[in-house]
């Protein structure tokens, strides 16, 4: 029994010490979910790229993540497929290549399918589920050449739809189908791809303000375990879409 825990220590030590200075890319990566996942794979030792739309959330991001080396902010559109490849140029022309690209960026807005706007239902679907097109569009060669991984953060509003839901939802379920049917496509160049679900988060996420209320919610640093542990996995081995939820609904 020792010496098989030996066994396991040295592969786990093995595991994390290959993911030193590999590269990710991470949409959305200003705050919540994104954010939460940069500082996980920081400490793992990979280098970092974060993008927003915001500049001034990216500034803040950087100072949250303690600016250092392994660190990189930039602005970029996800909904803008020119936006996304010169992300891609300027993370190659910093550090050589992508290893990981994560495609978590994402918009909510919640009505009545009467009251919902197009310009609500045009910025989610451009977000959602376009922006995670043109972040592996712009980045799937790169990912080629390092056998990389392409992750997408959906919901489990893809699997679940709800009512005042339907454009998230459509964005959701559109993304789910997206990122399996990429899986099958990207396996014969050895690149991984999976889909993780979260229900609840304690995140910025429709205007929310992360507090004690909401501490029974998974944590924006849960989702990054959840990605450290997908990296983790033997190279045979594909968890291709991960559900995941609160051990115990609010109760209140």
């Amino acid at each position: 029994m020792h010496k098989q825990r030996r066994v396991l220590f040295f592969t786990q030590r093995n595991l994390m010490k290959e993911l030193k200075n590999k590269v990710v890319y991470i949409t959305g990566g200003s705050k919540g979910i994104g954010l939460g996942i940069a500082r996980a794979l920081l400490n793992a030792g990979m280098k970092v790229a974060i993008s927003s739309r915001n500049k001034e959330n990216i500034n803040l991001a950087i100072e949250q993540l303690e600016e250092n080396e392994n660190l990189f902010g930039l602005v970029s559109d996800v909904s803008d497929l020119a936006s996304e490849i010169q992300a891609i140029e300027a993370i190659t022309s910093k550090w050589g290549k992508i290893d990981v690209l994560i495609a978590n960026a994402g918009v909510g807005h919640f009505s009545p399918i009467d009251a919902m706007s197009e310009v609500e239902w045009k910025e989610m679907i451009d977000t959602n589920l376009t922006g995670a097109f043109n972040t592996l569009k712009a980045g799937v060669e790169t990912l080629k050449q390092s056998e990389g991984y392409y992750l997408t953060i959906a919901s489990l509003a893809g699997v679940n739809f709800f009512a005042q839901g339907a454009g998230y939802n459509a964005t959701k379920f559109g993304l789910v189908g997206f990122t399996q049917a990429a899986m099958l496509d990207l396996r014969p160049h050895n690149v991984k791809v999976s889909c993780i679900m979260p229900g609840s988060v304690a995140s910025h996420f429709r205007g929310n303000t992360p507090s004690p209320k909401d501490d029974w919610k998974i944590q924006p640093e849960d989702i990054g375990q959840i990605v450290l542990d997908l990296l983790k996995m033997p190279a045979r081995t594909l968890p291709s879409k991960i559900e995941v939820r609160p051990t115990r609904p609010d109760l209140k």
